[in-house]
């Protein structure tokens, strides 16, 4: 049995489905040595709306993984989506004291650009710095050591609903585990499927899951957006479930078997035996149908994307083009309709920099559970304690106590 020190372990708590993927740290850097997944019932669009259904989906995918990794789970880093989140950049300027910058420079620099009001039902996930600015020298990435007078920051800050946050961690709190931190999805997707390169040139991460879409862009090696939309693979299953009158697992199984994008992309137009409502004898239906139902939905999905790429201002700056993933991203013919509609470049990405299993993790449906011990291990580095110790004190005076530490912390 590892070592409980040694093991990181990341909870996805999807709308479809909930995953935990157990890594454990090695000289050269990770191994997944387990995972275990269940379908999810207590969510939708990301959000939890039955607490007891979510706990229990979350107990049997976490023994379910204890069992294959060998050990006991009790602290995880926990996934975060849906239409409640909110994101924005932010810029602050201090002076450098004794003309070279030092870490204090740094945090106060950071503490000028994330100064802004907040809402007080309003969370802050993330503060991630984008560049620092020396005396008009732009692109630095580490300041430190540096000379000038005046040093400048960009940076990008997540929010989400409080009550949002809240009920994740009440959820994993409920089924006897710690989270150690809440992570934006599409953050933890792009860990784990985007290499360096892409990130340097410029990307965007779409992640197609079954209540959300999430989006990321980078470029210049940073973060410059993020959002997240309220459509996603369950929202394609249910338009199959009432267009063909199914119950919604046979469409979810007839989708994932029999699904195309786009009925051009049909290579043979087959018939497929399609299960019925109340009792009723299954029916034969063409295969072109069930594709005429999929492809305003999965093109409606990639449209509110490229919508929110070019309001984001970043549509020309992603000559890497798209990189799709999430399970929703296998359905067949997926990537070429979006490279129609985005025009660019399109692949799928599936997670890389990790060892041990990664032929068994190597899909798209992963992707955040792997993305999330990735983002783990390289904040553990700098970050030894729990910000939420639910177990220790009630979630509502542990978030409220954190929003006040970080308001009052602007003016002392």
């Amino acid at each position: 049995m590892a070592r409980k020190e040694d093991l990181i372990v990341g909870l996805d708590i999807g709308t479809t489905k909930i995953g935990v993927i157990v890594a454990e740290r090695t000289e050269s850097g990770l191994d997944v040595v387990g995972l275990g997944t269940h379908p999810s019932r207590g969510l939708r669009k990301g959000v939890v709306v039955d607490i007891d259904a979510t706990v229990a989906s979350i107990k049997s995918a976490v023994e379910e993984a204890e069992l294959m990794a060998d050990c006991e789970i009790t602290s995880v880093y926990a996934g975060i989506a849906g239409g409640h989140i909110r994101s924005f950049n932010s810029h602050g300027i201090v002076p450098v004291k004794d003309r070279e910058v030092r870490e204090s420079d740094v945090k106060r620099v950071i503490d000028a650009a994330k100064a802004v009001a907040i809402p007080m039902d309003r969370e802050v996930i993330h503060i991630i710095p984008q560049e620092f600015i020396i005396d008009d020298q732009e692109g630095i990435r580490e300041p430190l050591g540096m000379s000038g007078v005046r040093l400048e920051a960009k940076i990008h800050i997540v929010t989400a609903a409080v009550t949002s946050a809240q009920n994740i961690v009440k959820c994993a709190n409920k089924a006897g585990l710690n989270v150690i931190d809440i992570i934006l999805e599409p953050l933890a997707s792009a860990e784990a499927v985007l290499a360096e390169d892409e990130r340097d040139l410029g990307v965007c991460l779409i992640d197609i899951g079954g209540g959300t879409t999430d989006i990321a862009v980078f470029a210049d090696g940073s973060i410059k957006h993020t959002s997240v939309l309220g459509l996603g693979g369950y929202h394609i299953s249910n338009d199959i479930a009432v267009g063909l009158r199914t119950p919604f697992e046979e469409a979810e199984r007839i989708k994932k078997k029999f699904g195309v994008a786009a009925a051009r992309f049909l290579r043979t137009d087959d018939v497929i035996t399609v299960p019925s409502v109340g009792g009723r004898r299954p029916r034969e239906v063409s295969r072109k149908i069930l594709c005429e139902i999929i492809e305003p939905r999965v093109d409606e999905i990639l449209s509110l994307a490229r919508q929110e790429i070019a309001k984001s201002g970043l549509a020309d700056k992603i000559p890497s083009g798209v990189v799709l993933t999430g399970g929703c991203s296998a359905l067949e013919g997926l990537g070429d309709l979006a490279e129609e509609v985005f025009e660019s470049p399109v692949r799928r990405g599936t997670p890389i920099h990790v060892g041990g299993l990664q032929d068994v993790v190597r899909s798209p449906m992963y992707a955040t559970g792997v993305g999330l011990v990735l983002f783990g291990h390289s904040q553990s580095r700098v970050r030894t304690q729990s910000r939420f110790r639910i177990r220790d004190e009630g979630i509502f005076g542990r978030v409220k106590q954190r929003m006040r530490e970080w308001f009052f912390g602007e003016f002392e």
